[in-house]
């Protein structure tokens, strides 16, 4: 049944006669109190459509994508009103942030709604008169169209799995072969990597939006308090330590997780498919989050037209309900038809970010994710564990030598350091050729054996769903670094479980949600501003091989 809409003015005077005692001023704290469960409201409806529309479930709570639809459109129209009277030089200092947190929480709903667009298809890209909202979905879908469906030794696998089988198949003519079923997808994305190519079309639309709005690299350095040259300054640091610790060898592109993956190959028994959610339940049990009590929800099987990268986002917002707190609740969505240590590192990294939201306990207004660099830094932190000998002993029953396992995870971690640099510099340069810029970074710093006839950059969904996203993982190394140290200085190790590092976790850093910014959140945890110094020491563990 269709819920019907009700007119705007209707929307206000049931709210406020519901919402507001006649005897309280429309902008007193009680209209506010009242506007924010409006808020929880809209972002559950939110949440519910998200999750019918992922295809795992065709309804939620007894509604279908329809009525929850309906909802979402009637519960926003009740909030805005409420908000329309609401101003902030009539409340107090926290008041009036909390109401300018609500208003920026749905800008940034509002923006993402606006590039979600209609959806399209990857032939769309082709297209020269989409907008950048609608080639971003374009591209997008290539990664499922093309993405998902990598023809390989006459099978098909999907993008993870490939580059699962990167890092373990031993014969390189089969990793090139890999290598090389992700053609399609790259000319798909990039053409002949031609100035109109459809990559190129979009990282041009990327620089003239970062211009006017910010791009992710600005939004980054804003939430440490620097300034995008010094973020490209310390990620140049991290590519330097990497480079003069590694071995003097120059590397094909197919073959460069290969030759820093003896962890997987050596582990990659150890590691089933179906042993991936066990050995995390039983991690983060150890952690003191028992995922089972926490609810979170798990979509790890694979079907058509999924999601072509793992991710994490709220199944349900927290609020008190008659005097009890309701905590938030997290579904993870990722698919795992291989496992090893990639995939397994992987997992990890998204129940952080499930462990994350269910931690979060704060006015409703607040009940979001903190700045997306902290957010992703943070997951990682767990994740990185996963690379350690106590943790391998532990959870596996085995474990590769410690060289092997951290050359094993800063491989990927350099590799997201490389991209986060060569978006900095597109997005400052959109005329530059992709190839070029991909290959002189990959070259001086990673040992690859320059391709520039190859887009072979073009591996990561994010590199076209949200230009500049790649920083996030890049820059956030530096602040999981940080905080896997200050957490270890004030707590011990946690690398094979201490069931006081959830507790401790949660108040130091995650239950705030958005009410603290990065820089806040680890100024109060390190007492400092944040450098690169713990990432760098990190990199350094390993010297360089004979």
């Amino acid at each position: 049944m269709r819920i019907p809409s009700t007119p705007l003015a209707g929307l206000l005077l049931a709210f406020t006669a519901a919402a507001v005692p006649a005897a309280v001023p429309i902008n007193g704290p009680a209209a506010l109190a009242a506007a924010e469960r409006v808020f929880i409201d809209y972002l559950d409806a939110r949440d519910a459509v998200a999750l019918v529309e992922s295809g795992k479930h065709d309804q939620f709570e007894g509604r279908r994508l329809e009525q929850w639809q309906d909802q979402t459109s009637v519960r926003r129209s009740t909030l805005d009103a409420a908000l329309a009277v609401l101003e902030p030089g009539t409340f107090a200092p926290a008041d009036a942030a909390a109401l300018e947190a609500m208003r920026q929480s749905l800008t940034a709903l509002d923006s993402d709604s606006k590039d979600d667009g209609p959806r399209q298809h990857c032939g769309d890209a082709s297209r020269t008169d989409l907008d950048y909202g609608a080639l971003r979905a374009a591209l997008r879908a290539c990664f499922i169209e093309h993405g998902n469906h990598l023809r390989f030794e006459d099978q098909e696998i999907n993008r993870g799995t490939a580059l699962e089988l990167l890092h373990v198949l031993d014969e390189p003519a089969r990793r090139r072969a890999v290598f090389d079923a992700f053609a399609p997808l790259w000319a798909a994305l990039n053409g002949r990597n031609e100035q109109g190519s459809p990559y190129r079309r979009l990282i041009a639309l990327a620089a003239a939006d970062a211009a006017a709005h910010g791009s992710q690299i600005d939004a980054a350095a804003r939430a440490l308090g620097i300034d995008t040259a010094e973020v490209e300054r310390w990620l140049l640091q991290a590519l330097e330590a990497w480079r003069d610790a590694s071995p003097a060898l120059r590397l094909e592109p197919w073959d460069f997780r290969y030759a820093n993956s003896a962890a997987n190959r050596r582990l990659q028994a150890s590691i089933p498919t179906q042993s991936l959610l066990p050995v995390n339940v039983r991690f983060y049990r150890d952690l003191g989050a028992d995922l089972a009590r926490l609810g979170v929800t798990f979509d790890l099987a694979a079907r058509p037209d999924k999601s072509p990268l793992a991710y994490t986002d709220f199944l349900r917002r927290g609020r008190h309900t008659q005097q009890t707190w309701r905590r938030p609740v997290a579904r993870v969505v990722a698919t795992y038809p291989e496992g090893g240590l990639f995939a397994l590192n992987e997992l990890v990294h998204e129940n952080g970010h499930a462990v994350h939201v269910s931690a979060i306990r704060t006015r409703p207004a607040y009940m979001d994710w903190p700045d997306t660099l902290f957010t992703e830094a943070f997951a990682d932190v767990p994740a990185w564990s996963a690379h350690e000998i106590a943790w391998q002993r532990r959870y596996l029953g085995v474990a590769a030598p410690e060289c092997e396992s951290q050359r094993a995870l800063f491989g990927n971690v350099m590799l997201d350091v490389a991209w986060s640099v060569f978006e900095i510099r597109l997005l400052r340069d959109p005329s530059a050729d992709p190839n070029a810029v991909w290959t002189e970074i990959t070259s001086r710093y990673l040992g690859i054996v320059p391709h520039p006839e190859q887009p072979w950059w073009a591996l990561r969904v994010q590199l076209v769903g949200n230009p500049g996203y790649m920083v996030n993982y890049g820059l956030g190394a530096v602040l999981t670094a940080e905080i896997r140290a200050a957490t270890t200085a004030a707590i011990g190790s946690f690398d094979a479980g201490n069931v006081r590092w959830y507790r401790w976790t949660s108040e130091q850093l995650l239950r705030f949600g958005s009410e603290r910014d990065t820089r806040s959140l680890m100024t109060g945890l390190l007492g400092r501003p944040v450098s690169p110094e713990a990432l760098l020491l990190q990199l350094r563990r390993c010297r360089r091989e004979p």
